[in-house]
């Protein structure tokens, strides 16, 4: 959902885009989809390794600690 708000933002913003980018089109749908694909990525990345350290982590120990 988020990922569609900011397509959609960054469509909106095309004038700006195009003043600060040479040699791609600001609509480049390729573009797009290539910068929503890596920070989906990057996303992921961040998620995955603190939830797979949590799961590693024995339940009574941690609530003993909060």
């Amino acid at each position: 959902m988020l990922s569609v708000i900011g397509v959609l933002a960054s469509t909106a913003l095309t004038r700006v885009m195009a003043s600060q980018i040479w040699g791609v089109s600001p609509t480049d749908p390729a573009t797009l989809v290539t910068v929503v694909v890596i920070v989906l990525a990057v996303g992921l990345v961040a998620c995955v390794f603190p939830a797979r350290a949590a799961t590693r982590v024995d339940p009574l120990i941690a609530l003993r600690y909060d």
